[in-house]
């Protein structure tokens, strides 16, 4: 992976290293060790991963800070091109830390979204965890991409931010008009495309996404989870790759606060799926930050003059803000429909 500066350099370095073997060590005790025989992982486990995920976001962040302000392997050398200063160990973190809140509430509204892909294909639930597993090595490896190039578009053409900001404002415009949640145009369409270009078994084969019958390989629903998933999570980035764009072009900060929100994503999807069912404004409160973040890149010139170096604090805070107003909301309405 790179680092991606305004003078366009790339240069691989020893911190990006150490990071990439920190999240594959954590892959594999995932599945090597903690999940290692197929199972339901109880609503008590998945959120004590959730729980240690976030617990070592807040830890990266004080790695973060100290790396920045003594520019480890050059980090922080880089003008920001979102706001035109070098990052220091402060506003490094502080940009961690809201990139890292985004994406995690943006990833949310993914989880509805797998649960309405393993409900349709009927994936039983002890297969769900291995599915959402190598998930999630494919969104590491997209997201990585798309990372790679936006950075250096937006580097280099600042007037992409402009379209940028405008996407993520009618993204915010669709799902506030969009009322239910149901299976996509495009999920029906890789479905029949499977079908039609491989052979798909109608029975699940325990863990397995392919089995040989008479010599042949034949895909089992279990694949066409997968590839749903894979698909469904390139769809999202679309919307949160821009949206963390608003924050920083510090290719570092961006990948390493998503690479924490997707490895957040699996044991979201098993201890919060349905107490987030509850959540019934979650869609709105989404669509109000996107539409935020959106606003903030066309304005960026305007909210830089009025909150100088406290932009990113304040957007943390209304982030959170409008996660809380619409948990309470929700909270409140339940109750009075009791």
């Amino acid at each position: 992976m790179a680092a991606v500066g305004r003078s366009g350099e790339a240069h691989v370095t020893l911190v990006w290293v150490g990071f990439l073997l920190f999240v594959i060590a954590i892959l594999a005790l995932d599945l090597g060790v903690f999940n290692r025989r197929d199972h339901v992982p109880s609503g008590r486990e998945a959120i004590a991963f959730t729980m240690s995920t976030v617990l070592l976001a807040l830890v990266f962040a004080v790695f973060v800070f100290k790396a920045y302000s003594e520019h480890w392997q050059g980090l922080g050398l880089s003008v920001d091109a979102i706001d035109g200063r070098i990052n220091d160990g402060r506003s490094a973190a502080v940009k961690f830390l809201t990139g890292y809140f985004v994406e995690l509430s943006l990833s949310m509204d993914n989880v509805f979204v797998m649960a309405l892909i393993f409900a349709h294909l009927r994936v039983p639930p002890q297969y769900q965890h291995r599915v959402l597993f190598w998930g999630i090595l494919g969104a590491l490896a997209m997201r990585g991409g798309m990372i790679a190039v936006g950075a250096a578009l937006v580097s280099r053409y600042h007037w992409v931010m402009y379209l940028f900001g405008a996407f993520l404002i009618l993204t915010s415009l669709k799902m506030l008009l969009t009322k239910e949640r149901d299976e996509t145009p495009e999920e029906r369409w890789i479905v029949r495309w499977l079908n039609r270009h491989f052979r798909v078994t109608r029975e699940f084969h325990e863990q397995h996404f392919y089995v040989l019958v008479e010599g042949k390989r034949w895909l089992t629903p279990l694949a066409v989870a997968l590839v749903l998933v894979e698909t469904t999570d390139l769809l999202f980035a679309v919307d949160s790759i821009p949206a963390i764009f608003a924050i920083t072009t510090d290719s570092f900060l961006v990948f390493t606060s998503n690479v924490f929100a997707i490895l957040c994503l699996r044991s979201l999807y098993f201890g919060l799926a349905d107490l987030l069912k509850k959540f019934r404004y979650l869609s709105v409160s989404l669509a109000v930050i996107l539409g935020l973040v959106g606003v903030k890149m066309l304005a960026g010139i305007w909210v830089d003059r009025w909150l100088g170096e406290l932009q990113n604090v304040v957007l943390l805070a209304t982030v959170i803000g409008i996660l809380a107003t619409g948990g309470i909301a929700s909270a409140v309405v339940d109750r009075r429909r009791c």
